[in-house]
């Protein structure tokens, strides 16, 4: 693969040091940046670091630097030095070929195979309610993090982690039984998952109810929790659940088959989806033998209540509870015995859990138990973790009151995009059924937009009407910004292929040259960062370029035809990395609007 500027840049400025100063700088000490826009150039070489092997000011050395350069690099048509900055000028044939050999190339924007396997946990829903906004990010951020990798060359497999076993799930169970009247997702016309959440919030109205009666009878709060009737009949059917009880199992079964049907239209709905689940019903009483394996090693210790421990005071951690007294697991427990399915299952390279800051601490632990333990896989695990959704108060109705439910919160976005859609007249010429997919497609890509441009470890606040703004940084703007370079093209008639090309470029056509050269460097960013926001936004940026050339240059009208045609090139270019961007956030881009 030819060398590309930025290499050769580096290359040769390790070179200049070597003749002008007879020094060795080591090429990871060099620095290069995009030109600001306020000075002439394209690209920035950072001064500062060349100047102990000099011993001249940054202005001396970025002069010589910059004239060594100039000298060694036919592209370079200029150059100006601003303090410790050597802000480099490229000339328009450079940008020209680099258009048509690279960016225009089926391969460009294509990473190879690295042979690695890598696996994304995300999801993870409980089955006694439906999801919720929190989900909502969980799972737009697992899927693209498991596309952004895939196109870097990753072999992924997305993993599904269902919390389908608890006290919680036996809250849902007794509260049908008691009050459910053999209500069914058919009988009530409830999606299965809002059925059954419908009943966990039952069983906690009653249950609050009992506490309020053993409290006015004398009992403290604490005793009350404990000794309410509904919460001690909910343990019995959990310990039922565990021995295998044929009629607690069926009733788990149904009620479980109905959340996952209802799962299954969520999921859909949000374009997310899974190679492989695993089922906690299965794996909660794996671990112990692992528990057995650190106890032979010396890395875990008994207490005198035979409860097993482990002491991670030297990792800043502290003491931790792996196993309870009497043998039962806790949540670490499963914890160890999954990862250690998982990787026998796979034998992927690296592990990521997509999972909410507040169990940055389990993690920790976890993961510092596993390396104790010798595994070597475990340095190939990672915990993504990102912050909470807020809303803007009273902006949307929740069913249970408190948590904004996935499903009528996409409903929601769908109604606001073909509000904001038809008050702009954007659907001219559409049929009934193209409408409905184009508010569909424009309401999911601003929420997904929304969420996923914020870099994943900050909190964010959703906006939803902000999110569905055709002006804004949002989802639509790019969106219609793709339909709009998609018309550009309709009315040329547009045929891709070589051309003869313009003898100069104006600053809006060098300047988005610039940016979609950017692509290959964007995604392995984002891939190696785990952030999908990096890519967001050059999605954005690419769309903000376009409209300012779109703007500032005659396209369909250029009197050159070798101008027109290298327009509609650089447009067809710009419309092809909008949607593959797009595309790995898990976002459609309309062809016209």
């Amino acid at each position: 693969m030819a060398k590309s500027i930025q290499e050769l840049l580096i290359e040769k400025t390790v070179e200049a040091v070597s003749t002008l100063y007879s020094a060795a700088i080591p090429a990871s000490q060099l620095a290069l940046q995009e030109t600001r826009k306020e000075f002439e150039g394209q690209i920035t070489l950072v001064v500062f670091p060349i100047t102990r092997f000099s011993k001249k000011s940054p202005e001396v050395t970025g002069h010589e630097i910059g004239a060594f350069l100039q000298e060694q690099i036919a592209e370079i048509s200029g150059f100006n030095v601003i303090k410790g900055f050597l802000n480099l000028s490229f000339s328009d044939s450079y940008w020209i070929e680099l258009l048509n050999q690279t960016i225009l190339a089926d391969s460009f924007g294509k990473f190879p195979q690295n042979g690695k396997k890598l696996m994304v946990e995300y999801s993870s829903p409980n089955t006694n309610k439906p999801l919720h906004l929190g989900h909502i990010r969980n799972n737009l951020l697992g899927y693209s993090v498991a596309e952004i990798l895939k196109a870097y060359g990753y072999d992924v497999i997305k993993a599904n982690l269902v919390n389908d076993r608890g006290i919680h799930i036996c809250k849902s169970m007794l509260a049908w039984e008691k009050f459910g009247n053999g209500e069914t997702p058919e009988s009530s016309g409830l999606k299965g998952d809002h059925l059954v959440g419908k009943y966990y919030v039952v069983f906690d109205k009653e249950y609050k109810k009992e506490i309020e009666a053993l409290k006015s009878e004398g009992q403290s709060e604490d005793e009350a929790k404990k000794n309410a009737p509904l919460i001690q009949e909910a343990q019995v059917m959990l310990q039922k659940w565990e021995a295998g009880d044929e009629e607690v199992l069926n009733l788990w079964k149904t009620m479980n088959g109905w959340v996952y049907a209802g799962f299954d239209k969520t999921y859909k709905q949000l374009g997310v989806d899974f190679d492989k689940f695993y089922y906690e019903s299965e794996t909660y009483l794996l671990g112990k033998d692992i528990i057995q394996e650190g106890l032979e090693k010396g890395v875990f210790f008994k207490k005198d209540d035979n409860s097993v421990w482990i002491d991670l005071t030297d990792e800043g951690l502290d003491e931790k509870l792996v196993l309870r007294g009497d043998g039962t697991s806790v949540y670490i427990t499963q914890d160890l015995g999954t990862a250690q399915l998982k990787y026998d299952e796979f034998k992927m390279n690296e592990s990521i859990y997509v999972v909410g800051n507040e169990q940055d601490y389990h993690f920790k632990v976890l993961f510092a138990i596993l390396k104790k333990l010798g595994k070597e896989w475990a340095d190939g695990l990672y915990h993504l973790s990102y912050g909470m959704v807020d809303l803007p108060s009273g902006k949307m109705k929740s069913r249970e009151g408190t948590v904004v439910d996935a499903d009528d919160l996409m409903a929601e976005m769908i109604d606001t995009a073909k509000e904001r859609t038809e008050e702009l007249g954007k659907t001219e010429g559409f049929n009934e059924e193209e409408k409905v997919n184009l508010y569909q497609t424009i309401g999911m890509g601003a929420l997904k937009y929304f969420l996923l441009k914020v870099d994943p470890k900050k909190r964010l606040l959703f906006d939803p009407n902000e999110s569905v703004d055709f002006q804004g940084h949002t989802g639509p703007f790019v969106q219609y910004t793709h339909a709009r370079i998609k018309s550009v093209l309709r009315k040329a008639d547009y045929v891709p292929g070589q051309i003869k090309v313009p003898s100069t470029l104006s600053t809006f056509e060098r300047d988005l040259i610039q940016a979609l050269a950017n692509y290959p460097a964007i995604i392995e960013a984002s891939a190696k960062e785990f952030s999908p926001a990096q890519l967001a936004n050059y999605a954005y940026d690419i769309a903000k370029l376009y409209n300012k050339f779109y703007h500032e240059e005659t396209i369909l009208k250029a009197e050159d035809e070798n101008v027109k045609g290298f327009r509609l090139q650089l447009s067809a270019s710009a419309a092809r990395i909008i949607s593959e961007s797009m595309n790995l956030l898990g976002i459609q881009v309309p062809e016209r609007m």
